[in-house]
């Protein structure tokens, strides 16, 4: 059962059976610990729901653009510093772990260079002879294998030491890492952009509302303490 209201309706029964049985002790500690747990409960619903007549109610959802620049602050000026790009980079190019490049390079296009290749090919002394031979068609069983070496030598290169520090130098470059900054920024607006103010309550409903319930908790036993206390003082 939900935590908030286990405890308003502990408190509530108290304060009924300290009514109903003329019990002063019970009926404080009752009316006490109803009024500090219900107080809290309210004040909580107050932070996702507006609440009509209640000025400041429904105060996340209200100010979502405040919650959206707030963590667009927290992630370029904490996590996405120039300091700490830099640093990611001089670890992970500085480790031993290779850059593994090669899902990149079996990206890239080589069909192209093949076909520039063929086009010089054609264009110069052998040019004639070839086309003896059947001309560019000749060339065709030639694009594979010209692509798969193209592609490993790509690859070797990418693993050799010199091109590792001229990387590492070019990406530490303050223009590279204010590049890195400027797209980490813009995909980040770009996402937030995407939330609601019906998002942002679910998100903060998810984040702490589980853990403010322990507010209502504590509300309803230091109220009944309180009470406790007071009805013993009235007796003495």
């Amino acid at each position: 059962m939900n935590k908030s209201l286990l405890t308003n309706l502990l408190a509530l029964t108290a304060l009924i059976l300290g009514y109903s049985l003329d019990h002063e002790i019970l009926l404080f500690a009752g009316l006490f610990a109803f009024s500090g747990a219900i107080t809290n409960w309210l004040a909580i619903h107050m932070l996702f729901e507006k609440v009509p007549g209640l000025y400041g109610s429904g105060v996340i959802p209200a100010r979502f653009e405040d919650f959206k620049l707030g963590i667009k602050n927290l992630m370029m000026e904490q996590f996405f510093t120039a300091e700490n790009i830099d640093r990611f980079l001089s670890k992970e190019l500085d480790s031993k772990t290779q850059i593994d490049l090669q899902p990149v390079i079996e990206q890239i296009d080589l069909e192209p260079s093949f076909d520039g290749l063929v086009d010089v090919i054609l264009a110069s002394d052998f040019g004639a002879m070839l086309n003896m031979l059947g001309g560019k068609t000749a060339l065709e069983p030639l694009k594979q294998p010209f692509i798969a070496k193209m592609q490993q030598a790509m690859f070797d290169i990418s693993q050799q030491d010199d091109f590792r520090q001229n990387l590492k130098a070019q990406l530490e470059q303050p223009n590279m890492i204010n590049d890195i900054r400027d797209n980490v920024d813009s995909i980040i607006v770009q996402r937030l952009n995407e939330l609601t103010p019906e998002l942002v309550k679910q998100i903060v409903q998810q984040m702490i509302k589980q853990h403010l319930g322990w507010l209502v908790v504590w509300g309803g036993v230091f109220g009944g303490i309180i009470g406790v206390l007071s009805a013993l003082i009235s007796q003495a």
